[in-house]
């Protein structure tokens, strides 16, 4: 870091402080309403950041909901990898792990060419196709901090974001119904559980609402779709080299930088060093950065837009959404 940087940073600091605040107040708001009602926070953060929208053309607020939408979105990426131990995915054996990378590979695929039939643009596609396979609004976010820009990426992302925490809330509520009328093994119903909920914590209440060993298979099946978050993030990037950097810019790396951060922390959490209590707080801090994240690109966000993207969207997220589970109850069914 050069000396005008250094000196720069408090300039940078008072600039950003508004914005920051106000997207802090709405993630603390949103976290306090999703631990006393029950529903996703992140889908809290966004009708709250989405009410105070007006905020986002304030010439006090701008730059720091700027700057929390980009640069504390991708911290919190990065610390996800807190919650990846080489450890958890070896001792499932080979046949999750194969099961895990194709339900990613194959719902990312399916879920770009529905998406180029229906007439939207293949990286929408991916975006909410990454979402459903992976994990769900975080990986939304990832996705969206490393796919090309574009007019329209934002309101994509917060429309996705919402999608994928209504299924997830309904999946909790409807898959372990579904693990009972198949008679799974708890074995096999943390595979299907941990296989096709949206986000970790769903994941987690379904999983443990039926019994402990299906809760624990669930959340290490998810940790691994979790993992996926990686390459895929790869991808991304490579997509974004390809198209080129906009005129004057930088050219994009390979590998973001949250992405390295990524795979650090995922690597020092698999050698056992890492005390739990460290753990706890890494996944607590990318928590609380997603959801600040969350609650200032709803604020940069107009409710009009939202509702102005019609049906065929919301068919395609729900259309992904069952294609996954289907295809992970054809997997069960063929012995992974």
């Amino acid at each position: 870091m050069n000396t005008a940087a250094v000196a720069c940073f408090p300039d940078r600091a008072r600039q950003y402080a508004p914005g920051f605040a106000v997207s802090l107040i709405v993630a603390a708001a949103a976290s306090f309403l999703s631990e006393h009602y029950g529903a996703p926070v992140m889908l809290f953060a966004l009708l709250l950041g989405m009410a105070l929208s007006f905020l986002a053309s304030d010439e006090k607020c701008r730059p720091g909901i700027e700057f929390t939408a980009r640069s504390v979105l991708r911290i919190g990426v990065a610390l996800l990898g807190m919650r990846i131990t080489l450890e958890q995915i070896a001792a499932l054996g080979w046949q999750p792990v194969a099961l895990v990378v194709g339900l990613v590979v194959l719902t990312i695929l399916v879920s770009v060419l529905a998406a180029r039939a229906l007439g939207f643009q293949p990286l929408f596609g991916m975006l909410t196709g990454g979402a459903t396979a992976i994990c769900g609004a975080s990986a939304a976010l990832a996705l969206a901090a490393a796919l090309p820009g574009h007019p329209q990426k934002e309101r994509a992302t917060l429309f996705t974001v919402i999608g994928v925490s209504a299924l997830s809330t309904l999946a909790m509520i409807l898959y372990p119904m579904i693990t009972q009328y198949f008679d799974l093994s708890p074995e096999h119903a943390g595979i299907f559980l941990g296989g096709t909920i949206h986000d970790v914590a769903q994941v987690v209440g379904a999983g443990y609402s039926l019994s402990t060993e299906t809760g624990d298979t669930a959340t290490v099946v998810k940790l691994m779709r979790v993992a996926m978050l990686l390459p895929v993030i790869l991808c991304a990037a490579m997509i974004t080299r390809a198209r080129g950097a906009e005129p004057g810019a930088k050219r994009p790396p390979l590998l973001p930088w949250f992405a390295v951060g990524f795979i650090l922390l995922a690597t020092v959490n698999s050698t056992g060093w890492v005390a739990p209590a460290i753990q706890d707080l890494g996944n607590e801090l990318s928590r609380w950065c997603l959801v600040i994240a969350i609650s200032a690109l709803g604020m940069k966000t107009q409710l009009k837009e939202l509702a102005s993207v019609g049906l065929k969207p919301i068919l395609l997220m729900i259309g992904e959404t069952v294609f996954l589970a289907v295809l992970v109850l054809l997997m069960l069914r063929w012995g992974f």
